[in-house]
């Protein structure tokens, strides 16, 4: 399985950018896929997460309200739609998936098999 992280780049604050994540091999459809980032002298974060099969989201609290994922199943891509992005949202975003494992949890990097190359998002103030 390999993954394709796409769509950073520099924004001003209150600003908007749509990150997409292509997914090659594998059962798509079946995969939970997730956006964590990382910012420098930081721990990877968990950012969102869409479960596979029934597309259940889940996102950490400082992003609720402002980004949005969701999946393409027949693009096999997840995308990741940022607004009212803040300095604070600044860091490398990753993209990855695992077989659905209703009984791990989300929000835990290690418990995830594939992962993307990262893309840098800078929000200016």
């Amino acid at each position: 399985v390999q993954l394709q992280a796409s769509g950073g780049g520099s924004v001003q604050a209150g600003g908007s950018l749509r990150l997409s994540c292509a997914v090659s091999g594998g059962t798509f459809s079946t995969y939970d896929k997730v956006w964590f980032r990382q910012a420098p002298g930081k721990e990877r974060d968990f950012v969102a997460a869409i479960r596979g099969g029934v597309p259940t989201t889940h996102y950490a609290d400082s992003v609720k309200g402002r980004f949005t994922i969701s999946r393409d199943n027949a693009k096999n891509t997840v995308y990741l739609q940022m607004d009212s992005l803040s300095p604070e949202d600044t860091a490398v975003y990753y993209c990855a998936a695992r077989a659905r494992a209703v009984l791990s949890s989300l929000r835990d990097p290690a418990m995830y098999a594939y992962w993307g190359q990262g893309t840098q998002v800078t929000v200016s103030s």
